[in-house]
């Protein structure tokens, strides 16, 4: 048996908590919700500590949906998080009260093809958080599946924590691009998804790495990089840049990390003859690929949606040397204060990197 007794009195598990909650587009509130209920055997209770706001909480505060996700009843937001272990449920055996830990938010069936197959991203039925009808993970408490939950390093700050989702990202799409020591990079958009993308590929052996976007003031974050270098889309044309940097070759691999349809017009330009373009921002409208320009140069085509078997890597690669996801925490906001920091994730500032909430003690 390894169960234990919460940090919060047994006697008020069921009763409410305040979360952040989006009523309905355009309107966030703070507000009490039913708390998260027992622990089961193969559970733990989580003191939620830091939440990330992700581009995809913030496009459902403005436009209240996503795609095929549509925002129909009130909706707990946030699913980038870290928190601390106040109970596991009596099968658990890998983590115990008082842990640091970080939470994959996607729960799929087990049972499923795609989880039997290790691409549980895919399951049709997964459940992720913050994701119409799922709520999130704004509350000051959660009960998660042990097998998603994942103790910190020392050596990772609980904010650095929250970064391990989003960082997720970037180490699945990177392990599908299958890099190789000395490749040359290129990434289009410096988003936090780009730059993420662009920190886990020189971090696994990429010799140099071409970042383009249209905001120079987002590449700040990127000078503690050497081997990262920002090109201002404005100014320069990547494929240009890139070309020129390779004797005319082109990029080992491209990451797509804008999801901007104008970007897919150019995109077959930068990447070398038998490279790889790895598509990670997901375009809120079709687009147009020419295949026959792919062809012409057998590109290999990845596509990445979310991630699957990435979080301990992605832990692995945060906690060594060569990566420091603090330094791309732009502000932090308690939790009381929300909504103000809801409105500044929409204002969308380009020094913006990552806006978090500190939910501990809420």
């Amino acid at each position: 048996m390894n169960s234990a007794t919460s940090a919060t009195d047994p006697t008020t598990q069921e009763k409410t908590m305040n979360a952040v909650v989006l009523e309905r587009r355009h309107e966030i509130r703070i507000r009490p919700v039913p708390g998260p209920g027992r622990v089961g055997p193969d559970e733990v209770r989580i003191g939620v500590h830091t939440v990330g706001i992700c581009g995809s909480d913030v496009h459902y505060y403005t436009h209240g949906r996503i795609g095929p996700y549509v925002v129909e009843d009130p909706m707990v937001l946030g699913h980038e998080a870290s928190g601390t272990v106040l109970e596991v449920g009596a099968d658990v055996t890998h983590l115990a009260v008082g842990d640091r830990v970080c939470m994959e938010p996607g729960i799929p069936d087990p049972r499923s093809r795609a989880s039997r197959l290790g691409i549980y991203n895919v399951d049709p039925d997964v459940r992720f958080w913050a994701t119409p009808p799922v709520h999130g993970c704004l509350r000051p408490e959660i009960v998660h599946p042990a097998d998603f939950t994942y103790k910190l390093p020392d050596r990772l700050s609980l904010e650095e924590g929250a970064l391990i989702e989003p960082f997720a990202v970037a180490v699945h799409a990177v392990t599908k691009a299958r890099i190789s020591p000395g490749d040359v990079v290129a990434v289009v958009g410096a988003g936090t998804i780009g730059v993420l993308t662009a920190i886990a590929a020189t971090a696994s052996g990429a010799s140099r790495v071409y970042v383009s976007d249209v905001a120079p003031e987002k590449f700040a974050k990127l000078r503690a990089y050497p081997t990262i270098h920002p090109v201002d889309a404005g100014e320069q044309d990547l494929a240009e840049v890139v070309r020129e940097a390779t004797e005319g070759w082109g990029a080992d691999v491209v990451f797509e990390a804008s999801g901007n349809p104008r970007a897919f017009g150019s995109l077959w330009e930068a990447p070398a003859p038998g490279g790889a373009v790895v598509l990670v921002g997901i375009p809120v409208s079709p687009v147009s690929l020419d295949v026959a320009a792919a062809q012409a140069r057998e590109l290999r085509i990845e596509t990445v949606f979310r991630y699957a078997n990435a979080y301990p890597r992605a832990i692995e690669l945060a906690a060594s040397p060569a990566v420091d996801l603090g330094a791309l925490i732009s502000a932090t906001y308690p939790f009381e204060e929300a909504v103000t920091a809801f409105e500044r994730g929409a204002e969308a500032r380009p020094t913006d990197t990552k806006i978090q909430i500190r939910v501990a003690g809420a």
